[in-house]
């Protein structure tokens, strides 16, 4: 426990306490028999906030949350949300550990170096994206996905965000935050139906917390590697 307090600083801690805290408390509240979405969601929040210091480990995490959320979307016919976390996001964050890994800074495994992406490769993402949403729409529609719009959504916001991370981009976690605000609507109309789905809902809101203190956090690792870089 020493070494996490000393890896990680008083406010990360503070986000990560409450982040977990609330995923307790409201699945105590509105859940207390799916301990699979329990332990899905606190894997989930702790990916997050290694993440949030560039740290491979998170990656590492994410893999096993993406797993079990695809379980769980299952369970609702959020087909969408299984197929893009089983079939991209896992397979995306095993390349992005890999990235991270082979890129750490200044020798730091448990720090990547952080990326920017090219206009061309903006542009490549634009197209991409769109062709991603366009098949995903007949995929999902085809398995008569429940609530088709926001779950096709919730599929280019992924995609995204799963690219960026893996080329390293401190823009990953906006998108990631964007992904949250989708799969917010997402759970709570699944809540309308079933209760014991809120708790996934705060799963959700608290990703959306850690992701933008991510994108914080990535700015200003950016901007110190930068300048390390100028004194050399």
């Amino acid at each position: 426990m020493s070494g996490f307090k000393n890896y990680f600083t008083k406010a990360e801690i503070i986000l990560w306490s409450v982040s977990v805290t609330a995923v307790i408390v409201s699945f105590c509240a509105f859940d207390r028999t799916n301990y699979l979405t329990l332990c899905a969601s606190l894997i989930g929040v702790t990916s997050l906030i290694y993440n949030a210091k560039g740290n491979p480990f998170g990656q590492l995490l994410m893999i096993i949350f993406s797993l079990l959320y695809g379980i769980i979307s299952y369970s609702f016919s959020y087909y969408g949300e299984m197929i893009t976390y089983l079939g991209m996001t896992m397979p995306m964050a095993v390349f992005a550990l890999i990235s991270w890994l082979k890129n750490p800074y200044d020798r730091n495994k448990s720090e990547v170096r952080v990326n920017n992406v090219s206009k061309k490769e903006i542009l490549f993402i634009l197209i991409a994206s769109a062709a991603v949403t366009v098949l995903f729409y007949y995929i999902l529609n085809y398995f008569d996905t429940a609530n088709i719009i926001p779950s096709t959504v919730s599929v280019t916001t992924s995609f995204v965000a799963a690219y960026l991370t893996f080329r390293r981009s401190p823009y990953f976690a906006v998108f990631y935050a964007l992904n949250d605000i989708v799969l917010i609507v997402l759970w709570v109309m699944a809540s309308v139906c079933d209760k014991k789905y809120i708790s996934v809902v705060v799963c959700f809101a608290a990703f959306l917390f850690n992701d933008m203190y991510g994108f914080i956090s990535w700015q200003k690792m950016q901007k110190r590697q930068k300048k390390a870089l100028i004194g050399l």
